[in-house]
């Protein structure tokens, strides 16, 4: 996500970083690259001629250049600059109070509305809601059949009806919610493939029938300019509350996401990471100008791990890691943990100065699977103490797992490298902290503050929980 702005970015600041004294000249030598940068990201000429008059304003300023770090406090402007584009922080849905709450999804065709319906019922249901989703796209072939498909998938009912028109699809489908007792209405209008007088004519008839809550606009992060356009033209002419970025994953330069809150005026509300139904996000400013600057995502890393591993299986982790009686089977277990987070190079890459440093390598399931396939080989005594493994048993272990010999070694080694390693931090919460927040960016950016303060909440939870039983 990025990468070509935030490879760029980590550049310019390297150098700003080297040089012994800033002033104001090399100063502004800098922020010209950062401005190309952020052209080259196709973010919007006039956000970035903005971005760059406010950067430029809070850094020539005294204190930046006679500051003991001028390279981190500049860092620390942009980052903040850049949190202000795609700001406030508003991924709040105004559920309206003891009646059905309506919301309808719009934008252009292809830019993945209807997938985006069906993840937005997920995390709403997640919320303890009961969703229902409406096919009210009647122009796209096999668009109704797609969102019932999805809809089972996520077991969430979805209404359709063939032969009407789109506004008493709409209008029957907030009765047939109403009836079944259902508390949050999702409408997936029709996209065209460009902004035309009939589709905006027909979405204000909605709009009129149905009078909804909320209207999102959904767009394709990675077509850039062009999406900023459209919601800018939407926005003129239907008017909506906030924005759900679809296929943010895919989006290497970043423009939209980072242009598209400046020019419409409406906040980013949801970003969609990758294809499956889960793969919807709140948007969080802050954390995305920490990853567009290289400096990873540690509070939202702690989340996952929170929603993938429970505090009971966490505890018994962290008494064995103090004990030293950690066995391949844990290790084996917090793989199976690992995986339910995402994908391993997203995962690294929320992790503050590891993102450029994994560059190039080829990160993806299939180690995982090998180290699986090798630790499921063995034997239980074998998985509990591993110094029983010689040569004989690594042939046999390499033969079941359809791996090598070397490939048995290198899991063992590092298995043992990782137990000395977790001996000498023990379960200590501020051994992890550091780890997690020792970038001096990270530091600037008081991402230790953010985590301590989320860790210190689920502790109070978990005390909480302990004292009802």
């Amino acid at each position: 996500m990025f990468e070509s702005i935030t490879n760029s970015l980590e550049t310019v600041f390297s150098k700003l970083s080297s040089r012994g004294r800033l002033t104001e000249s090399n100063i502004k030598d800098g922020l010209r690259e950062v401005r190309v940068a952020l052209l080259e990201a196709d973010t919007n000429f006039k956000v970035v001629k903005e971005f760059i008059e406010n950067v430029t304003e809070r850094a020539v300023g005294e204190d930046v250049i006679k500051s003991v770090t001028p390279g981190q406090q500049i860092v620390k402007i942009v980052h903040d600059e850049i949190e202000k584009l795609m700001g406030p922080v508003d991924s709040s849905i105004p559920f309206a109070d003891g009646e059905l709450t309506v919301v309808m999804l719009v934008g252009l065709q292809g830019s993945g509305k209807t997938t985006t319906a069906a993840k937005l019922a997920k995390l709403i249901e997640s919320k303890g809601k009961k969703p229902m989703l409406v096919a009210a796209d009647i122009q796209r072939p096999a668009a109704i059949e797609q969102l019932k498909i999805l809809g089972k998938q996520i077991d969430v009912p979805v209404f359709s009806k063939e032969g009407i028109k789109v506004t008493k699809i709409c209008k029957r489908g907030v009765d047939a919610a109403k009836d079944e007792g259902r508390d949050v209405l999702i409408i997936d209008t029709a996209g065209r493939l460009h902004i035309d007088d009939d589709m905006m004519s027909e979405l204000k008839d909605v709009r009129k029938i149905v009078n909804p809550h909320q209207i999102y606009f959904v767009c394709d992060a990675m077509t850039g300019q062009d999406a900023v356009n459209s919601a800018k033209e939407f926005n003129n002419q239907l008017g909506f509350d906030g924005v759900i970025l679809s296929k943010l994953d895919g989006d290497s330069r970043g423009g939209a996401a980072l242009s598209i809150k400046a020019v419409t005026g409406k906040p980013i509300k949801f970003i969609g990471v990758g294809e499956k139904l889960e793969k919807l996000e709140e948007f969080h400013p802050d954390r995305m100008a920490s990853r567009i600057l290289g400096m990873g995502d540690v509070v939202s890393l702690v989340e996952k791990a929170q929603e993938a591993i429970s505090v009971e299986d966490a505890e018994k982790l962290s008494k064995k890691i103090r004990d030293n009686s950690l066995t391949l089977d844990d290790f084996l277990d917090q793989l199976q943990q690992l995986k339910k987070m995402g994908p391993l190079k997203d995962i690294m890459g929320m992790i503050p100065g590891l993102g450029k440093k994994m560059e190039g390598m080829d990160i993806d399931g299939n180690q995982l699977k090998n180290v699986e396939a090798v630790i499921r080989s063995m034997t239980t005594a074998e998985r509990i103490n591993p110094e029983l493994i010689d040569g004989s048993r690594k042939n046999r272990i390499a033969d079941g797992s359809g791996t090598t010999t070397q490939d048995v070694n290198l899991l063992l080694k590092q298995f043992k490298q990782m137990r000395k390693m977790l001996k000498q931090f023990g379960s200590d919460e501020s051994s992890f902290e550091s780890i997690m927040t020792s970038s001096p960016l990270a530091k600037q950016l008081n991402i230790g503050q953010k985590l301590r303060k989320k860790l210190k909440i689920k502790r109070k939870k978990v005390r909480k929980n302990k004292k009802k039983r």
